[in-house]
């Protein structure tokens, strides 16, 4: 039998590598090995009550049909809400869309608006799937690196010089995956003042992580400090991470109406409407109640000191302290070159010691001569305590 042939876009990408250490662990796991999985970004906390509760009085009414295709009126008036009152954006149901997870929302926006041949500046460390999608798109990826002196943030400056006739795009994510990075508003500003130099560029500004910040203070970001580029910023949100609903699959987006519509035009021959059921539970989680944020704030605050504390005390191991997220992205180059060449062999080193982590290959960490890992926190303090203590086990073997 001939070999199949796949489409040159399908080839351009690799599959996440947090999804398939997760799913490696899984097996393990299933096949009776004492695994600690530390390298999913997903809140080990129950979803608030009133929301399963909504969930279930819309199985109860019988919202098992299909909706619009960005969301019914309910679920985008509370989307629009959502970005109003927690990100300070004038936003309106009608510049707002939903999809399957705030992943869909970008990649539909990328899709919907990238040539053969455009550039997408991506900050690095990156999430997994932002150089990904924008290659299937056709873009070049071009590399923003970040380093840890600098907290994970670019300047202005390097932004500039990065930006060509070809860019399309660039992409923040504040609070970021992998590092927690949190950019300011001063440096967000200077970020703009740039931006109004080249007008073709677009923005697209995740800030799906916004609840979990640990600076204090309300959250930056592009579309409500500078009004005037609403037109080119694409704001994503949603319910996974703040209100520990990854599996329901609802992601928020607002910007110019003629991305929201575009994007929509695409969602309507990929998937269709997102589940009737999880936008209702999305619903209560926006229009309900909030105050539940602060403490699990505090607890992942409490679960970063411990995390960070105890890396930081090991031979070869030091971390960042994210200001945001649940993620510590850890520096391991004194151990690279040893017993384990690079830092996906260290990842199988501690897998093989009973923790699951990511590469920080995985985040593009080579663009910024980083090797080492990347840490979810999204775990109990026991369990927390327990993979630390394999990881240092692990790490004296080296």
């Amino acid at each position: 039998m001939s070999q199949p042939q796949l489409s040159q876009a399908l080839q351009r990408i690799q599959p996440s590598q947090t999804t398939a250490m997760t799913d490696r662990a899984t097996a393990l796991r299933e096949a009776g090995r004492d695994i600690i999985s530390l390298s999913v970004g997903e809140p080990d906390l129950a979803t608030p009550p009133h929301v399963i509760e909504a969930m279930h009085q819309a199985l109860r009414d019988g919202a098992t049909r299909y909706t619009p295709v960005g969301g019914t009126s309910a679920m985008k008036r509370a989307a629009a809400l959502h970005f109003t009152r927690d990100l300070g954006i004038a936003a309106t149901p009608a510049d707002t869309t939903i999809s399957a997870g705030g992943k869909q929302a970008i990649f539909h926006a990328l899709c919907a608006t990238i040539d053969p041949g455009d550039e997408v500046v991506i900050p690095a460390p990156w999430w997994v799937s932002y150089p990904e999608i924008a290659r299937f798109a056709g873009a070049k990826v071009v590399p923003l690196p970040t380093t840890p002196a600098s907290a994970f943030r670019f300047l202005a400056d390097a932004l500039e010089a990065a930006i060509t006739p070809r860019t399309r795009w660039l992409l923040l994510n504040s609070p970021g995956n992998p590092t927690g990075a949190v950019f300011p508003a001063d440096e967000l500003l200077a970020i703009a003042d740039v931006l109004d130099r080249h007008p073709r560029v677009l923005v697209m500004s995740d800030d799906i992580y916004a609840p979990l910040r640990y600076t204090g203070g309300r959250h930056a970001t592009l579309a409500a400090l500078r009004p005037d580029l609403a037109h080119r910023v694409l704001t994503i949100s949603g319910v996974s991470k703040s209100h520990a609903m990854t599996g329901l699959r609802i992601g928020f987006a607002t910007g110019p109406e003629w991305l929201i519509r575009a994007m929509e035009r695409l969602q309507s021959h990929s998937s269709g409407n997102p589940c009737s059921i999880s936008q209702a539970g999305a619903v209560a989680a926006m229009e309900g109640p909030q105050d539940f944020l602060a403490e699990w704030r505090d607890l992942f605050r409490a679960r970063r000191d411990l995390v960070c504390a105890g890396i930081d005390a090991m031979p070869g191991l030091s971390t960042p302290v994210p200001d945001g997220a649940f993620y510590c992205l850890v520096d391991a180059a004194p151990l690279i070159g040893g017993a384990v060449e690079d830092d996906g062999a260290l990842a199988l080193h501690l897998l093989e010691h009973g923790v699951a982590v990511v590469p920080a290959s995985a985040f593009g960490g080579a663009h910024c001569g980083l090797a080492g890992f990347r840490i979810s926190f999204a775990a109990s303090e026991d369990t927390l305590r327990a993979a630390l203590q394999r990881i240092e086990t692990a790490v004296r073997e080296l």
